[in-house]
């Protein structure tokens, strides 16, 4: 099995009532969702995240699995969870991957293409 059979879906959403754009925070809730299109059972691990802002200012953020999970996702299932994330600009993007492990021990990286976070309504 490789990554490829791994499909990562964001959607991102702006937090209107918890921002505050006068002082320059933002703040964006994002679901994914990972869908195991492979035949067989992984665990993930941890995660990786790049976020960066409109000013070009880059946070990585890694840890232990996901909102304190490390979810085993059978074969043909998905797993879905929400988190956030504050920016000072309203507008930025999200990328990173996954460490996914096999049943068999063996561990892998599954991507997480680059989206977007954005304050709606930003550009008239």
């Amino acid at each position: 099995m490789s990554a490829a059979a791994i499909h990562i879906t964001p959607v991102p959403r702006y937090l209107a009532d918890r921002s505050s754009p006068e002082d320059e925070h933002y703040v964006f809730a994002y679901t994914i969702t990972i869908d195991n299109q492979s035949d067989e059972t992984v665990t993930l691990i941890s995660r990786r995240w790049l976020i960066t802002d409109a000013n070009g200012k880059r946070i990585e953020v890694e840890g232990s699995g996901v909102v304190g999970e490390q979810p085993a996702i059978a074969a043909g299932d998905d797993y879905t969870y929400t988190s956030g994330v504050s920016l000072e600009t309203p507008v930025g993007v999200m990328e990173g991957f996954y460490t996914l492990r096999r049943d068999d021990g063996s561990e892998f990286e599954a991507p997480i293409a680059p989206f977007r976070l954005a304050q709606p309504n930003l550009i008239n």
